[in-house]
Formats: C-alpha cells, structure tokens, sequence
C-alpha cells in the first residue's frame, strides 16, 4: 500500500466521511479541559488520547526525560490495541491547535512505532469546524483489537547525551522551535529558566503555517528546510522544543517537504534545563 503525504486536507477528511470509508480517527487536543472539550464536541467517530497519560511516561522528576518522556514502543502498542486499532488501518490524527501540539507527536509516534497509514489533520479541529464539519458528543466504543506489533521506536531520537556533545560541536545543528521569546530567553511561561542550549538555532514550528494556520507547500518547506541539509545530513540535525511534543510538528514539515526526518530530542528543553548544563539565558546574550 503507497505510504500517504504526511498530510491531509478538510476536504479529502471529509470526502472519506461522504464515501463511508473506514479510517480511524484520533483526537489528540491536549491541555487541562481538552477531555471536557472531546466530550462536549469532536469530529464523528473520533477517539481520544491523552497527551499526559498515553503519549507521554511523565516522570516524578522532569530533569530525567523532560516533561513528556516517550512510553516504552510496547506500552504505545497496547494502547493502540486497546483502542482497536491495527497496522493495516488508515489513521487521521488532529488537534484544536492546527496539528501543532499533540497530534503533531502521535503522528510520529505512529510513524515511529511502524505504522505508515497515518495523516495529521492539516489546520486540525478549526479547519474542519470552518468547512462545516459538524460536531459530535456522541462516544466512540472501540472494540480492543489483537496485539499490536511492538516495536522499537524506528525514527531517529538523539539521546541527552547526544546533545551535550551536538551543543559543541559545529558538525551538528541543533534547531529549537519554540516561539523566539523563549529561545532568546526573555519569557518562559512553562520551564524553570529562560533560555536555549547552546549551538542551538531557532525556527519557530509555526513558520511551518501560513497566516490561516494551514502548512504551507511542500516547495516552500523545502526551501526552508533543505539548506540546513546541503552540509550536513539529517543524522547530524537534531531538534527540540519544550518538552518534545511541538517538536514533532517541525519534524512533520520535514517529511511534507520530502526530506530525510531528523533527529528528535525528546526530553527537549525541560530536560536541559534541569540539569545544570550550559545554556545561553538572556544574562548571556
């Protein structure tokens, strides 16, 4: 079956809709109210999962892994079986911030655990309540389907200490995508510090979007993303956010753009900055 583009439209959604096709569909909005958001009103037929406790191992301690630590591939399998879902099935995975916060991480977390029919929502939940998609309260009850294959996570993750040693090292880049304010190191409204690891350039995710919120074309991906290539491959490119989930949106534009996908740091910025490790605040700029 051919792998599809990373993508997909609020139309082609919901043509799927209007031809009865069998897909599954997952609500990944996350936030303290996006479970009472789902029960209130999400897209027919679509399941829920939980950032904090599906697509994350959250630690007692945040200087070990960061806020989000990835689940053991085995323990993403069983949530996937438990959700009936299977490898053969096509998934479409969305958010109420345009794909850009959690579906963004199940996206790769599907990729990464082997499953290559999946799509993320481009301009998620808005774009589809905009083209008139209704809403439903009505409560999916999956049907637990046989052992999902586990596997070992497939795409590429640059360990903690990896990136001690990218963070000096002009053979790697290094690329933050939280918003600039943070990486400069004036605000920081969710970690401990202000600031970024050294080495470490910055592409906000949403120079990903155009102005309505929808990704913008693979030619224009590409443009952005294809000289940080041109010297180094993507081995050598690793990239991070706050705690590994927005991330994953940057790394979702890689692959739009029909690039090799870089390296995730998962434990991202409330990892480093745990750690007493270097970091360039905004005392240091």
């Amino acid at each position: 079956m051919k792998v599809p583009f990373p993508l997909i439209r609020v139309e082609e959604l919901n043509q799927l809709y209007q031809d009865k096709k069998d897909f599954v569909l997952i609500d990944a909005s996350a936030g303290t109210q996006a479970l009472d958001q789902y029960r209130t009103g999400h897209l027919q037929g679509a399941l829920f999962m939980d950032l904090e406790t599906q697509l994350a191992a959250v630690p007692q301690n945040a200087a070990v892994g960061g806020r989000h630590p990835l689940p053991e591939p085995k323990i993403f399998a069983n949530i996937l079986s438990e959700s009936g879902i299977l490898p053969s099935h096509r998934i479409v995975v969305y958010d109420d911030k345009n794909g850009a916060n959690a579906a963004a991480r199940l996206w790769w977390m599907l990729k990464a655990i082997g499953h290559e029919q999946v799509q993320l929502l481009d301009g998620g939940l808005q774009a589809a309540k905009n083209y008139g998609i209704a809403l439903t309260n009505s409560l999916p009850t999956p049907l637990p389907a046989s052992i999902y294959p586990a596997r070992d996570w497939l795409l590429p993750i640059a360990s903690f200490t990896e990136v001690q040693q990218a963070s000096t090292d002009d053979s790697y880049t290094i690329i933050d995508v939280r918003d600039q304010i943070r990486y400069d190191g004036i605000s920081e409204p969710i970690d401990l510090i202000a600031g970024h690891i050294p080495n470490a350039i910055n592409i906000p995710f949403h120079s990903n979007l155009d102005s309505t919120g929808i990704f913008r074309t693979p030619q224009q991906l590409t443009a952005q993303y294809q000289p940080l290539l041109e010297s180094k491959g993507a081995s050598q490119l690793i990239i991070h956010c706050g705690s590994g989930v927005t991330a994953c949106h940057s790394l979702l534009a890689f692959a739009a753009a029909g690039l090799e996908i870089p390296k995730l740091y998962v434990g991202s910025w409330s990892e480093w900055s745990r750690n007493d490790l270097p970091m360039i605040t905004k005392a240091t700029n």
